[in-house]
């Protein structure tokens, strides 16, 4: 280990690990009440799967830092990446169960999650924390209000 710190510090490249733990800390933070609660309602995504997600759009961002920097169109397209990548998830995260849909508010929820990444990992700490609370409370309130709709219509999924 100390002849590869050694010649990181031969080549000039700078080494600090502070700021990019600090924002995949963060970006941590902010997803794990979401991952807990689709983990209470035992849902496929849950306490593991959300703050992963949030670490890696915000890791991919920083990992892309240094040839991104200075060229907005770089950042846009790791971005795009990102994007791409949350859908897929996302999609894996729907079921199709004889003639209902399940598992919508989960990939919506990932796709918020790699947004709560994003943000981080693009500095802009505000927004991830808007994203963060609102998805959660979203989820926290608007499920009681489902179950009492599924109820009315005679629905027993979710």
């Amino acid at each position: 280990m100390e002849a590869i710190w050694t010649e990181i510090v031969a080549q000039g490249e700078e080494f600090d690990i502070v700021p990019h733990a600090i924002a995949i800390g963060i970006a941590y933070i902010l997803a794990l009440p979401i991952g807990w609660d689709r983990e209470q309602g035992e849902r496929s995504a849950g306490l593991r799967t959300f703050p992963l997600v949030a670490i890696a759009a915000c890791g991919f961002l920083q990992a892309a830092e240094t040839i991104t920097q200075g060229s907005p169109e770089a950042t846009a397209r790791v971005i795009e990446g990102i994007i791409t990548g949350m859908g897929f998830i996302g999609g894996g995260a729907i079921l199709v169960v004889k003639a209902s849909v399940k598992g919508t508010a989960t990939a919506a929820s990932l796709w918020a999650t790699g947004a709560i990444g994003t943000a981080v990992g693009l500095g802009v700490y505000d927004i991830a924390v808007v994203i963060s609370l609102v998805t959660f409370l979203t989820l926290r309130a608007m499920t009681p209000l489902k179950r009492m709709d599924d109820r009315d219509m005679g629905n027993t999924t979710e």
